[in-house]
């Protein structure tokens, strides 16, 4: 029971700092829409710093459980899986931040062209990782297969995007560097979404023993 009330207490401090990651993206996005330099600025300033904290309690208490419990089987499994998802929100976060930095650039700037992808790929984006989030704490293979299926649908909005922004700057050199900000903010929403696809695929080999990496059906 001991072991089970580890194991628990590990999840909710996983989903509070899947949430947080999850806020930062979308203030990214935001701030990037509304030209909002204080929400940029706090994903930089105060939601990184408290998402790499996450990172690091549920490292010491997977290790303090792992030692004292000398947990086996499932659980165990269990535990490696939660530190492999926090290293994984520990990137998004590393992304999230990534895009505000390129958006506190393109707010002090004309836009290219009207915001619509780039939003549009973020919201599948965050769909993808609240859902991977639930797939795992609900051992739902079902739905961790479904936001693997999703990814596709952001990869062609990022191959969309630079198609059309390469023709901006082909046509108006006065556009390349706001274009290639643009670019960098749809390849780390891109990056984001292979990262919650990761988390999917382990949680299918959790459940059914499927390795459904590399596009392994």
């Amino acid at each position: 029971m001991l072991e089970e009330n580890k194991i628990i207490a590990l999840k909710k401090e996983l989903i509070d700092n899947a949430t947080l990651v999850e806020k930062m993206i979308e203030k990214s996005i935001r701030g990037l829409k509304e030209k909002d330099t204080a929400l940029l600025e706090s994903v930089i300033r105060e939601d990184e710093p408290r998402a790499n904290d996450y990172e690091l309690i549920i490292d010491e208490m997977a290790v303090t459980t792992i030692a004292q419990h000398q947990p086996t089987t499932k659980p165990l499994r269990t535990i490696l899986m939660i530190l492999s998802i926090s290293t994984n929100l520990e990137r998004m976060g590393d992304h999230a931040v990534t895009i505000s930095e390129s958006a506190l650039y393109l707010i002090n700037q004309p836009f290219v062209k009207p915001l619509m992808d780039i939003p549009r790929m973020a919201e599948v984006t965050i769909s993808m990782l609240k859902n991977a989030i639930d797939s795992f704490i609900n051992e739902d293979a079902a739905m961790a297969m479904a936001v693997c299926e999703r990814d596709s649908i952001v990869d062609a909005l990022r191959t969309q995007i630079i198609r059309e922004l390469i023709s901006y700057m082909i046509s108006d050199p006065m556009t390349i560097e706001r274009s290639l900000h643009l670019m960098k903010i749809a390849s780390n929403l891109e990056r984001i979404a292979d990262l919650a696809t990761n988390v999917c695929e382990d949680v299918i080999y959790m459940v059914e023993g499927r390795n459904i990496k590399h596009h392994k059906a």
